[in-house]
């Protein structure tokens, strides 16, 4: 399974780096994009509670990497009012698609 990572700015310009399993949180994250505290971590949960899933589906146990990047956000999320915002900064690798966008822009 492809592993990726997500880098996100803090409300406080704090920065950090996310682990998931698999390349399923391209579905439910945008990079460049901004999402309120309370909304990031319901859809980093959701997207690395799938991945976890997909990695049980593949090799019969869920994947406790994602477990702790969902502490990891809950923890982080839990300093900041949830209406404050964070940024995705970076996602990768970038789906393919991205990456042919990134490209053409350069």
């Amino acid at each position: 399974m492809p592993e990726m990572t997500v880098d996100v700015c803090w409300p406080d310009g704090r920065t950090e780096s996310l682990y998931s399993p698999s390349l399923v949180v391209h579905d439910h994250l945008v990079p460049g994009r901004a999402y309120s505290v309370r909304d990031f971590t319901r859809r980093t949960t959701l997207a690395l509670e799938t991945a976890s899933e997909r990695v049980r589906e593949r090799y019969g146990f869920a994947c406790t990497s994602a477990q702790a990047t969902i502490e990891q956000v809950t923890t982080s999320a839990a300093a900041y009012d949830a209406d404050e915002v964070v940024l995705v900064t970076r996602m990768w690798p970038p789906l393919p698609a991205e990456t042919t966008q990134q490209e053409a822009s350069a």
